[in-house]
């Protein structure tokens, strides 16, 4: 008998509320690793740390420090763990968002673009976060940090992070049709980046029947292109940043257009299949 009317909101109003649904998101994104938001930034600067310390220790063991490039051998090993890391979590962020049968889509505001840029943002935030952090503190306590082209080699990191994002967009809509062969591609090519993505090498030093094992890998390209733009003495000659950021937009339209024909055939009943 009696219904609200619905008010209708400008452009601004809109974008601004949407803006503040995105942020309370990605505040609640980054406290579902832990309680306090603090220990969750903390537990991923850790966990760089022991990547970073792990790389260190066997390349020191094998006598590999050679094999790096001529510069600060914990940067080169820094440029190659960051990337990955923040490749490998925007895409388990964002395939692993709320999708459309999620009960915070109950809400009326909240929607699936909000979830996905939520989760995409909040790992974005950490891993630059803890990127600035960890070469702050090895600035000050051992070496001081120089990067030929920080600005260049900044966006590589943020081209590794949307190609991550684009390719959790397509895992996110291919999920509640496939759940169990999407978990498994997942867990997959983490694996398989732990190589693939070339952290542990340098493609200018590759034979060119191994650079075909690598160069699929959009991953590959912005770690190599990386190190091009952190050190002065590196000239990649065998990747290129285009073809990671077109890989990435393609999958991105890929990811988009999947999205919304999963959300107009959501069905509540897909959270009793995963």
């Amino acid at each position: 008998m009696f219904q609200a009317t619905p008010r209708r909101r400008g452009p601004l109003s809109s974008a601004m509320t949407m803006f503040e649904l995105i942020y309370h998101n990605v505040v609640r994104s980054i406290r579902s690793q832990h309680r306090n938001a603090l220990v969750a930034i903390l537990l991923n600067m850790l966990q760089a740390v022991m990547f970073v310390a792990a790389f260190y220790a066997m390349f020191s063991l094998l006598g590999a420090r050679s094999a790096g490039l001529r510069g600060d051998f914990l940067i080169y090993l820094m440029s190659g763990v960051f990337l990955y890391m923040t490749h490998i979590k925007a895409l388990g962020a964002v395939a692993g968002s709320e999708g459309p049968s999620s009960p915070m889509m109950q809400h009326a505001p909240m929607n699936t673009i909000i979830s996905i840029c939520s989760a995409a943002l909040g790992c974005l935030y950490v891993q630059t976060l803890s990127l600035f952090v960890i070469l702050f503190i090895y600035h000050v306590a051992w070496n001081p940090v120089e990067i030929e082209q920080p600005i260049q080699a900044y966006s590589m990191l943020l081209l590794a992070w949307g190609t991550g994002c684009a390719l959790g967009l397509v895992m996110l809509a291919l999920k509640p049709w496939f759940p169990a062969v999407v978990g498994i591609f997942q867990t997959v090519y983490q694996r398989a980046n732990m190589i693939a993505s070339g952290k542990m090498f340098v493609a200018n030093t590759l034979p060119s029947f191994m650079l075909n094992m690598f160069d699929w890998n959009p991953l590959f390209h912005c770690i190599d292109q990386a190190r091009g733009f952190a050190f002065i003495n590196y000239v990649p000659k065998y990747s290129s940043w285009e073809y990671a950021f077109w890989l990435g937009a393609v999958f991105i339209m890929l990811g988009l257009m999947g999205e919304f024909y999963t959300r107009k055939h959501a069905s509540l009943s897909w959270n009793a299949r995963r």
